[in-house]
């Protein structure tokens, strides 16, 4: 009974000294990756740290601009509608068609009106026919001229009565004002239409027109013809190019704001109207350091990077808050804190610490890495 318990004690004691002696190599290993030679850290240098991508300050075009919001709008747009309420008898486009000026679009029921001209062509015809007549006798002096007068006068009001039936059934037919192109529509053959009830929609989309407010205090800046760009949010950092074309003669008492127009052209009819458009108008140009997005981290109300310097022991990232302006192109505009030239680390700020000793990625670490970083830090 003894021999048993001195048994598992001592198999106890010996799984004890096992898991011990597991803690003890994991952490002497994490020593040795993190301390030793070959480690980031280690004398040796060779690891050099946070592995990071590399960005340089250089000298790039920034602009101030106007950064306004607008909506799309055709050169021209309308409403089909009819003047009066009838049955469509014929539809004569197709959704989405493009149309020129004039096209017949839908004919509405015109029997009333087709009974009228044939009414008033047969006026027209008994009219000549009694012209004709007096003419001959008044020519061979057997009618007087006063006569002859009043059936002139009634072959006039007879085709006159005709122009006018016409002219109403022309109504029946409703025609494209301008051209352009069709919208979807859900009239049939059968469809009563309103007066005011929309038929299609047209639009002449190969130039749109964006109206957009500008702030009563950049009015000395803007002038008819000045080029602007506007994105969309559909084509993402796509540009298109644009003039404006029009400036208001009132400034907004309540907003303060002038509304401008600009016009842009619109190949392939991708910008629709009702789109939302942002609109820039630059200001002017400067030459001014600049790195990209990724490597500017903000903070509160500023902004720092994280410049590549020279340490003892390889390359380390140094923090500097710097003074940031505008923002193009995925560049971001440094105002103060750097200088053209100088290396900063290109992305991953989050995972980096102030004076951490960190690896660029494509070269070797340690000594070898600190000379190009202290030669990148001194341009």
């Amino acid at each position: 009974m003894i021999k048993r318990h001195f048994f598992l004690i001592a198999a106890g004691v010996l799984l004890i000294l096992m898991v011990v002696a597991v803690i003890f190599r994991m952490a002497f290993a994490g020593d040795e990756k993190a301390g030793g030679p070959g480690g980031p850290g280690g004398r040796g240098g060779r690891g050099g740290g946070q592995e990071v991508s590399v960005a340089v300050a250089t000298a790039r075009e920034f602009s101030d601009q106007i950064r306004v919001l607008g909506v799309a709008r055709g050169r021209r747009s309308v409403n089909i509608t009819s003047s009066t309420s009838e049955l469509i008898t014929r539809v004569l486009f197709t959704d989405g068609q493009r149309v020129a000026a004039g096209t017949p679009l839908v004919e509405l029921q015109a029997g009333e009106e087709d009974a009228a001209i044939f009414n008033a062509r047969a006026q027209v015809a008994q009219a000549r026919r009694n012209y004709d007549r007096y003419k001959t006798l008044s020519d061979r002096g057997f009618a007087s001229a006063a006569m002859l007068e009043q059936y002139e006068t009634e072959l006039e009001a007879a085709q006159a009565t005709l122009s006018a039936a016409q002219a109403r059934r022309g109504d029946r037919i409703i025609r494209a004002p301008f051209s352009g192109v069709l919208g979807l529509s859900t009239v049939t053959a059968g469809t009563l239409v309103n007066p005011g009830g929309v038929i299609a929609t047209l639009d002449d989309i190969d130039v749109v027109r964006v109206d957009f407010p500008i702030p009563e205090r950049y009015l000395g800046i803007l002038r008819t013809g000045q080029s602007i760009t506007a994105t969309v949010d559909a084509y993402g950092d796509e540009t298109f190019s644009g003039r404006i074309a029009l400036i208001d003669t009132r400034v907004n008492e309540q907003t303060r704001a002038v509304t401008a127009r600009a016009e842009i052209t619109n190949p392939g009819g991708r910008i629709r109207p009702g789109m939302a458009i942002r609109v820039a108008v630059a200001q002017g140009q400067r030459t001014a350091p600049g790195v990209p997005e990724a490597a500017v981290q903000y903070e509160g109300d500023g902004a720092f990077v994280y410049r590549i310097a020279a340490g003892e022991r390889g390359s380390t990232a140094q923090r500097v808050e710097v003074e940031t302006g505008a923002v193009e192109g995925g560049f971001v505009e440094i105002v103060s804190g750097l200088s053209a030239g100088d290396r900063v680390v290109g992305s991953g700020l989050n995972r980096i610490q102030p004076g951490a000793p960190i690896r660029v990625a494509g070269q070797g670490g340690g000594r070898q890495a600190g000379r190009p970083a202290a030669q990148g830090a001194a341009k």
